[in-house]
């Protein structure tokens, strides 16, 4: 199931190019879509190819070699500007230091976030959670022996994943840490191979397989809302861009992202479809 597969619309051959990367996982898979048949549609040959995880996402952006993907304003806080989380700063504050801090150290520019706050989450079965009364991230923290945790490669590494959840929480001395790829989290726990998994707060296993979010009671992680990076040489030369991206940003709450990711992982759709389809639904390309 070739769920990554973009489509060309409107771009012609001599329209402005637009370099389009993301991450490899659903929900970026799906905004990388909808980015390409919106700026394809409205007159730019724009050409869409995931790059990797959250650093190759960057460094292609920053080198020139992408112009635009999507980006959680908590990472780009943490792992790209380096800097610390303090849990009373809000998702307007974490957006206006993150925009600021781009412009100043990379050139890039910081559009408008969406409405839905993709953040890190632990989750379990229910059966699980109430068989070792399991209910926080806390819980997790101190019975972590009696489990297997199964998360990306990443996650085991990244500030914002399990080093710093040891930092802040201690404990996390899981049985087994088994590293997966994205797409066989959920699939892992609904097979009893893993006992606890990461996910995302707009995943749609979430709600269709009746998983237990743990609350993080120690508010580690900032928000995650999704803002397009982009390069600033490309809003300088095509103000638009900024335009149509923000508009999209717009139109995409919690529900709407939970169910354009559910289309795909879910119901095995293709990303390009669901994110062409709700674009015409949107009025944001002629149907």
């Amino acid at each position: 199931m070739a769920v990554i597969s973009a489509c060309s619309g409107g771009g012609s051959s001599d329209a402005p190019k637009i370099r389009i990367g993301s991450k490899d996982f659903t929900e970026q898979y799906v905004l990388g879509n909808l980015y390409e048949i919106l700026l394809d549609e409205s007159g730019f040959d724009a050409d869409y190819k995931p790059a990797g995880g959250s650093s190759e996402n960057h460094q292609a952006i920053v080198n020139g070699e992408i112009d635009v993907y999507p980006e959680y304003t908590g990472t780009a806080l943490l792992t790209h500007l380096g800097m610390e989380f303090d849990s009373s700063m809000g998702a307007d504050e974490v957006y206006s230091t993150v925009k600021d801090a781009y412009t100043e150290e990379f050139g890039l520019a910081v559009l408008e976030p969406t409405d839905f706050n993709n953040t890190y989450v632990l989750v379990m079965t229910q059966a699980k959670a109430d068989e070792l009364g399991i209910t926080t991230v806390s819980d997790i923290s101190t019975k972590g022996g009696e489990l297997v945790f199964g998360t990306t490669q990443e996650f085991t590494e990244r500030d914002d994943g399990l080093p710093g959840l040891k930092e802040t929480y201690g404990g996390f001395n899981f049985k087994e840490v088994v590293a997966l790829d994205p797409g066989l989290l959920y699939s892992g726990i609904e097979e009893g191979e893993i006992d606890v998994t990461t996910g995302f707060g707009t995943d749609g296993q979430i709600s269709a397989f009746d998983l237990v979010v743990l609350e993080d009671d120690k508010s580690f992680w900032p928000p995650y809302p999704a803002a397009p990076i982009v390069r600033q040489e490309i809003i300088d030369e095509h103000p638009e861009v900024a335009d149509l991206l923000n508009q999209l940003s717009a139109a995409i709450d919690a529900d709407t992202m939970q169910t354009l990711n559910w289309e795909v992982a879910g119901n095995g759709r293709e990303a390009d479809e669901v994110a062409r389809e709700f674009l015409e639904a949107q009025g944001l390309i002629g149907g």
